[in-house]
């Protein structure tokens, strides 16, 4: 009986001459960045395995270089990645999200819109993005935000912008080490206006 055998961030099939595309040998490589940003990899290990992952031609030969990065899915410290051709979502233009007086939480895997609106007025709002498929090298988040806060988790190689959004009576707080060595994965500009309440941008706790 053969049993198909899925490995995140690709589809291992049968066929023992698959072509890789460049999709997948980028996915490959996003979970080998991710992984010597969390302590997983060592850098020797690192630039082998990238130089392999640059230069496979088949699945056969990528998925060797993830499998003991890849925890059981829905386990913790579990490195998702989307299967080739299988996003977990299509992604939208445009995600709105309005709440009054109440609270919002997005977290675990999710597709990114190109852009999300956010128009809360005394919320507490949490973005956690560590987990979320990127479906472009930018992601805009507009904020029309009175009062409340919002919590915006990152995972490295993530880059804020704020300087196209206007603070007034507010709170901005930006924290951990943007110039930690991980290469820029993607880049978020936040831009429209918070009254009356905090941003705080935090990082993801690396696995020790």
């Amino acid at each position: 009986m053969t049993q198909e055998i899925h490995v995140q961030g690709l589809e291992k099939s049968s066929s023992p001459a698959l072509r890789a595309s460049d999709a997948d040998r980028d996915r490959v490589t996003e979970l080998l960045r991710t992984a010597v940003a969390d302590g997983r990899l060592d850098p020797v290990e690192f630039d082998e395995r990238l130089d392999a992952a640059l230069t496979a031609r088949t699945l056969d030969a990528l998925a060797p270089l993830v499998t003991d990065l890849v925890a059981v899915p829905g386990s913790a410290g579990a490195l998702m990645l989307p299967l080739a051709g299988r996003p977990a979502e299509p992604a939208a233009e445009l995600l709105t999200i309005k709440e009054r007086h109440g609270s919002v939480r997005r977290d675990g895997r999710w597709t990114l819109p190109h852009r999300l609106a956010l128009r809360t007025a005394w919320c507490d709002v949490l973005l956690d993005l560590t987990s979320a498929v990127r479906s472009a090298p930018d992601l805009v988040i507009e904020l029309r935000v009175s009062g409340g806060n919002v919590e915006l988790v990152l995972a490295p190689g993530m880059v804020v912008d704020a300087n196209a959004l206007s603070v007034r009576h507010s709170t901005l707080a930006i924290r951990g080490d943007t110039d930690d060595g991980t290469p820029e994965a993607l880049r978020i500009r936040l831009t429209g206006r918070m009254r009356h309440g905090r941003l705080d941008v935090r990082r993801q706790t690396p696995h020790r």
